[in-house]
């Protein structure tokens, strides 16, 4: 992991084609901006693992439905 100090208005780039800008910083925290080429993807990491959360509980439920429906018992005639 590398570990900078930037004041606002500073910059780093990253493989020549994200920039990152510290916008602004106070005690609540840092402001970013990134500018990245269309094709790149960019996402909260907290907001990643709240999705797949939901999708672990989701699937879980529906295993848990699955088997209750295996369980049950089956009508004859």
């Amino acid at each position: 992991m590398l570990i900078l100090s930037r004041r606002p208005g500073s910059a780093i780039l990253i493989d020549g084609g994200i920039r990152i800008v510290v916008l602004s910083v106070d005690h609540g925290g840092v402001r970013l901006g990134i500018e990245a080429p269309e094709g790149v993807t960019i996402l909260r990491e907290e907001i990643v693992a709240a999705v797949a959360e939901e999708n672990r509980r989701a699937n879980a439920s529906a295993q848990a439905a699955r088997w209750r429906r295996q369980d049950a018992p089956r009508r004859e005639g």
